[in-house]
Parts: C-alpha cells; structure tokens; sequence
C-alpha cells in the first residue's frame, strides 16, 4: 500500500553553504566555512553538537598523528588544545584522547557560534530537492515543521551518507553480504580504581565465558577507557567510559534495526557489569551510570565520489596531486559476525595494517566529491572508499582532516557556480595550508 503526499515548504534559509550534520565533520566543515567568509547553516538532528563524542558517548578520540606529525593540523588541533586546558583538573591526567563530555560540547558551541555560522539542532535531513545533477533544496523536519533550505554547496556529514541519499548518489554498504561492522552502546561507569587497573579487560573473557555470565561469547572487547582519576586516595570514584559489548547484524539506514540493537544493548552492559565487577582488578565497585543517547555506529553507506581509497592507498603510503590531508590510523574492521574466526580475522588486519612512527597516507580531494551531484561534497566516515580505508578514516581526528577540507572545498566553489568537481584543488592547498592542515607535498 502506498499514500501520495504533497505539500509546498517555506525556504527557511537561504546560505553559500550547508552542513547536514553536526559531528566532528560536520563542525570542522561549518567552521572552516564560515571562517572563510560564508554564510553557513549546520545542522543535527540531535540536541548538541559532536556526534559520537556527545550523543554516543564514544570515550577517545583516538590519534591526532603519526608519531612524530601532528596530522589533524587546523580545526583538529584547534579542539585537541582547547580540550587539554578547557577540561576540568580530574580530567587532566588522561586528556589528550579521552573526551571530557560536556567541555567538549561548549568547545563546539564556541567554535561554531564564534564562527558565525548558523546553528540549528533538533532538525533531520529527510529529503532533498535535485535538478539536472545539482541539489536545489535540501529538505529538513525540525519540530512542528518541515521546511527547505537552499544552497550554493551542499556538505554531508550524517555519517550515514543520508543527504547524498537522498540526492540519488551511488553508495556502497557493507561487505560482499551486506554485512557492516558491528555496533557498540557506550556508556559512562564510576567507581573505578584506576590505580588498581590492569590491561587488557578481555584477558578474563574465556572465564566469564565458562562461567555462563554473557549471553553472547564476543571476544572482541575494546574496554573501559579512564575519563578522570579519584578525587583523593583510598577512593573509588574514577570516572570511565565504556566501549564493550558488539551488536550484530544492526542495520543504521533502519529504524527498526536500531530499535532493536539499542534495546539488546541495555540488556548486554548488565552482563558486562558483572564482568568487570567479579572478573577484573579496580572495577568491584563500578556502578553504570548511564548509556548513551544512540547507538555508536561504526559502519553504514559509503558514498560514491570522483575517487575511491582502497587498501592500496593504506599499503604504499600513497601521495596525491590533490591530497588535502594525511592520516594514519590502523585499519580497524570490527567483525560483522559474532564468531572466532571473524575476531580472529579482524586481530589480524588490525596487526597487520598499521605503521610505523611518522608514517601516513594521503587523502585525495576527490574522494570527497560526491560523482554524478554537482554541488555535493561528503566528509566524515561515509567518504568514498573502501571498508578498509573507511575503517581508518572513521575514527574522530580523521573526520576533522576530511571535514575542514570540505569545508574550504564548499566556499571556494560557492564562489563560483557552486561546481564542486572542477575547482582550483592548488587554491583549496594552499586556504587549508593556511588554516594549519598538514600538507607536507605541497608547495
């Protein structure tokens, strides 16, 4: 059965550049912009700034470089600094890669409305108007309302590729069955003696396992990561943030799909409690306290552009005429599938596909320009490339190179006829040299 449904929508702005989603891509790209002298709406359909960070509790950020180069140069270290010394003293001893929560969602704030760019949250990409290869108007359901926004240059950074969706460009998803990387609900834990801690947290598993205390024998177990120390010895009030427990076969393009993986999630962090306070040293007192708003989405559309980075590029560090960034994060595959041989396959890649100090790869330009759109671009974890490559890219840092070169991208070709396939790649070197991205083949 099928219902016709039409309606006439107000044009709510009118911008040179809009960003549809507002996570460590989406503000690295709305900043950029509007640093650069645009007018720039972002937007999120959550209720603050900083996708996984913020809404999924994610508890690192994972690398800023390689070693010895900071790589996420620009809008990356802008947030790394301000994160060391904006965060709060008990913090202090694990910053750099934890994430004080809600300093961090100020830091955004700041940088966005500082930026002069125009902020709306509680607002959802749900549409998008396109003519002859170019999106028109972007539609959006906020509260009570849905509306149109029109634009030179259109920025996906929904992480799921959704505007790009909807704007008809080709993606791909998942592996050769479909299959994407299992989920993860993160949540925030107190009463951890981090001083008693021992790594690696799954080192108990195969007892637990015995033991009957999880429903699902999942060896891959990322672990709890230290947020802040306790407050004075003898304590047990450390703060930790938890990335345990996979969930299989979720599906993000799915309502239905995350309603189910959301609720499984809950259950399983029961089990996980039991885990950490019966099985592992300075955890007999941790206490969950809460779990994230939704669900920490690895994986979902990868969406098609003028180039697509594959594990060739991760092997011989490769070099590009048009490359706006460096990165060097491992690949990190999580397996889509709860069983040995798929944590056994993914402990390997993850060994095996990682460098050494000082070494990167390149990201090319066009793999932001989304093909057969002509005034789309994409950052963030649904860039164009393969599931190796979007593995390592996904990770925060990586999404602030991508989003901050989209960002400069969008301006420049808003100063045009907002073409984003043909513009001077030199030009857009040389505006994010100046904004501090690492380009070290650029002169």
């Amino acid at each position: 059965m099928a219902v016709s449904y039409r309606k006439e929508l107000d044009v709510r702005y009118d911008v040179d550049v809009m960003v549809a989603g507002g996570g460590p891509a989406g503000v690295a790209a709305a900043v950029s912009a509007a640093r650069d002298g645009k007018s720039v709406l972002v937007v999120d359909r959550f209720s603050a700034f900083g996708g996984a960070a913020v809404t999924m509790l994610v508890p690192a950020f994972m690398m800023f470089g390689d070693g010895e180069n900071f790589l996420a140069g620009g809008i990356g270290r802008e947030i790394y600094d301000r994160v060391g010394s904006e965060a709060p003293p008990r913090y202090a001893k694990y910053c750099p890669m934890s994430i004080p929560v809600e300093t961090l969602k100020r830091i955004y704030d700041d940088m966005l409305l500082s930026s002069g760019a125009e902020v709306l949250l509680y607002a959802d990409v749900i549409d998008a108007v396109t003519e002859n290869g170019r999106i028109l108007y972007a539609v959006l359901s906020a509260r009570s309302e849905i509306f149109a926004v029109r634009a030179k240059v259109f920025i996906d950074c929904t992480g799921d590729g959704d505007l790009a969706y909807y704007a008809g460009a080709v993606s791909e998803f998942g592996d050769e069955k479909g299959k994407v990387m299992a989920a993860t609900l993160c949540g925030l834990w107190t009463g951890v003696e981090w001083s008693r801690v021992r790594k690696p947290d799954e080192r108990r598993l195969e007892d637990a396992f015995r033991d009957r205390v999880f429903t699902n024998e999942d060896r891959h177990l990322p672990g709890m990561w230290p947020l802040a120390a306790e407050s004075g010895e003898g304590t047990a009030d450390g703060i930790g943030g938890s990335n345990a427990g996979h969930l299989y076969d979720v599906d993000p393009r799915s309502a239905a799909s995350l309603t189910r993986g959301t609720i499984e999630a809950r259950k399983q962090l029961l089990e996980y409690r039991k885990y950490y306070r019966e099985y592992l040293e300075g955890y007999e007192d941790a206490e969950l306290l809460i779990t994230a708003p939704y669900l920490g989405i690895r994986e979902g559309r990868r969406i098609v552009s003028d180039y697509r980075m594959v594990l060739d590029d991760f092997l011989r560090r490769a070099d590009f005429e048009d490359e706006i960034g460096r990165y060097s994060y491992p690949v990190d595959i999580h397996a889509p599938v709860n069983d040995r041989a798929g944590y056994e396959k993914y402990h390997e890649e993850f060994m095996k596909y990682r460098y050494g100090r000082g070494e990167s790869y390149g990201i090319p330009y066009r793999a932001l320009a989304v093909k057969g759109v002509e005034n789309l671009l994409v950052a963030g974890r649904a860039v164009s490339s393969d599931r190796y490559m979007q593995s390592s890219l996904r990770v925060m840092p990586g999404c602030f190179i991508t989003g901050q070169a989209a960002g400069i991208a969008a301006s420049l070709a808003s100063e045009g006829d907002g073409g984003v396939h043909g513009i001077a790649v030199r030009e857009l070197q040389s505006r994010l040299k100046k904004n501090g991205a690492y380009l070290p083949n650029f002169r």
